[in-house]
């Protein structure tokens, strides 16, 4: 049960983020905030994948890439039930994050990405709140994994 409340916190945290930021876009205000010399917030919107690659219009190759995501949300749910722990608690975060922008990418037909990180003019992919989550939970993922590796081969 607290998978399944902390899996709706994250989704709940990603959809306030972005509604308040469409809000605002739909009321004129200008999508383009600078918080610190290193982040501001800009509205884009990503049709491809994790921090737009392979981005397209909505076609049938968009609709055929936001059906595999859908059978690796059901894979990755099928994985939680059958972990326990720590590990457990990883999945979930990638859960709650993918459900976030599967919403999006269903609702909208792109995903509305607005955290720019950026040092002088080198800018990372813009993200939103939900790649935050799936990327924490794929990286613990595999440190877990290599970790588990590490103490594996030192038993040998």
């Amino acid at each position: 049960m607290k998978k399944i409340i902390l899996i709706t916190i994250i989704f709940f945290l990603d959809r306030v983020s972005k509604i308040y930021l469409l809000n605002l876009q739909a009321s004129g205000i200008d999508i383009d905030f600078y918080i610190y010399p290193f982040l501001n917030f800009y509205l884009v919107w990503n049709t491809g994948i994790g921090f737009g690659l392979a981005a397209m219009e909505a076609n049938i190759y968009y609709h055929i890439l936001t059906a595999i995501i859908v059978f690796v949300n059901l894979g990755l749910i099928f994985f939680l039930i059958k972990s326990k722990g720590f590990y457990a608690y990883l999945i979930v975060l990638i859960i709650g994050g993918s459900l976030g922008n599967l919403f999006d990418r269903v609702y909208y037909y792109a995903v509305p990405d607005f955290i720019d990180l950026h040092l002088g003019n080198y800018h990372w992919f813009i993200f939103n709140i939900s790649d935050i989550f799936i990327t924490v939970g794929i990286s613990g993922l595999i440190l877990v994994e290599l970790f588990k590796k590490k103490n594996v081969s030192e038993n040998v």
